[in-house]
């Protein structure tokens, strides 16, 4: 809103400076109702993110979140492509399908997107129900339950964001180069936007996306980079014994728990941008009886990557980490490891963004291709995966008109 829109409330009641000039005591009061006028998209926005979130969307599970983005987009005048991964292979029990969603502004069913826009539909369990606190809405509203945050916002804010430049004319002639992605499976195996990163969504002609704009919660700054991520199962063999003699046996334990606290007291690859290589001790187990000295151990481990480059950065960390672990005993152990990736760089000149760094990891890894990388969203990742996932309104709707800076940008680049 201009002030110059505002000649009836800024007239009258002024105060007279000490130089001659006359000041608006209204201004600050114009300023301040034109910042708390809802965007006309609020309701449209706060209704698909509950819908959203409404729908349980465990990873593996995610069906019928995915039929109702079909159903939404659909009724919105954009073409709608399932892409079915395939059904797995390790259980007889009956699955539902899974599938990614794509879509695009209608009516040509032989797009030429120049941007992907992408996010994911699954979620981490257990479900927690949708909450809203107050009865009225406005850019403090706290919006509560799973996938709040991680990464529901991020979708409905970003389609949000392209029907508003849809509808304003802002892309007119391109409509077709902006195409949206949401992807199952990003919690755990990656297996949605791998799959799609294989297939390119069986588009004819195949698709050549030059800018792909990936939601997750990122407090509303762009990132430049995040963590690369590997893991491996330890194993170490020891000589059972009674525990009144323990030089008669080999505890497996005692080994496992020497040769961690080594790894976790060693720098396994560090830099300045992203700070040390971190493991998480995830899982710990060894041992028959209290009196017995146990010939087994094992551990399983994951570790966020500070180091590249991004194609075996991971690696490199895990042939670290295994020979820090045959430096407390040379024989004894064994490795199954899950090398991921290094760092992960993406871009973040954009002018109007703050920027940072993140530890954790995503799906950008996961789409192979020579295109520029953009991660936002809005929301926190402190109460991603926790029992208190929540989200301001204020944040979704300032991530919807960043979604839109962002769009416009990766088009006209």
């Amino acid at each position: 809103m201009k002030l110059s829109s505002l000649p009836v409330l800024l007239l009258g009641s002024t105060r007279v400076l000490g130089f001659g000039f006359q000041q608006p005591i209204l201004v600050a009061q114009a300023l301040t109702l034109a910042a708390d006028t809802p965007p006309s998209y609020r309701d449209e926005l706060v209704s698909l993110h509950k819908s959203l979130v409404e729908i349980p969307s465990i990873s593996n599970d995610e069906n019928e979140v995915g039929n109702f983005l079909v159903d939404y987009l659909t009724a919105r005048d954009f073409v709608v492509q399932l892409e079915f991964l395939p059904p797995p292979t390790n259980t007889s029990e009956p699955t539902k399908p899974r599938f990614n969603v794509v879509a695009w502004p209608g009516p040509d069913a032989h797009p030429s997107p120049k941007v992907l826009v992408t996010s994911h539909i699954d979620t981490v369990p257990p479900f927690i129900p949708y909450s809203q606190n107050g009865t009225s809405l406005d850019a403090d509203t706290v919006i509560a339950g799973r996938g709040t945050v991680d990464a529901k916002a991020s979708v409905a804010a970003q389609i949000i964001a392209l029907q508003s430049l849809l509808e304003s004319g802002r892309i007119a002639g391109a409509e077709d180069s902006v195409m949206l992605l949401y992807v199952v499976g990003e919690e755990t195996l990656g297996d949605g936007m791998r799959y799609f990163s294989d297939t390119k969504g069986n588009m004819d002609p195949p698709l050549d996306i030059k800018a792909a704009i990936f939601g997750e919660p990122t407090e509303g700054r762009l990132v430049c980079g995040h963590k690369g991520i590997f893991g491996c199962d330890i194993t170490v063999t020891g000589r059972a014994g009674h525990s009144g003699y323990p030089s008669l046996g080999k505890s497996a334990n005692e080994v496992l728990m020497r040769g961690l606290v080594r790894v976790l007291d060693t720098d396994l690859g560090s830099s300045e941008e992203f700070g040390n290589t971190t493991i998480n001790v995830g899982l710990l187990e060894g041992g028959v009886a209290a009196n017995v000295i146990p010939e087994k151990a094992t551990a399983r481990i994951a570790g966020r990557v500070a180091i590249g480059p991004e194609s075996d950065g991971g690696e490199i960390v895990a042939e670290r980490l295994k020979e820090v672990l045959r430096s407390v005993d040379e024989e004894a152990f064994a490795f199954d490891c899950k090398y991921g990736y290094g760092v992960i760089k993406c871009d973040c000149d954009v002018e109007g963004f703050e920027t940072t760094t993140v530890n954790y990891g995503t799906d950008v890894h996961n789409l192979e291709g020579n295109h520029t990388r953009y991660l936002y969203g809005p929301g926190t990742i402190f109460v991603a995966h926790g029992p208190d996932e929540a989200i301001k309104l204020g944040d979704m709707e300032k991530a919807v008109e960043d979604y839109k800076k962002l769009i416009l940008h990766a088009l006209e680049s």
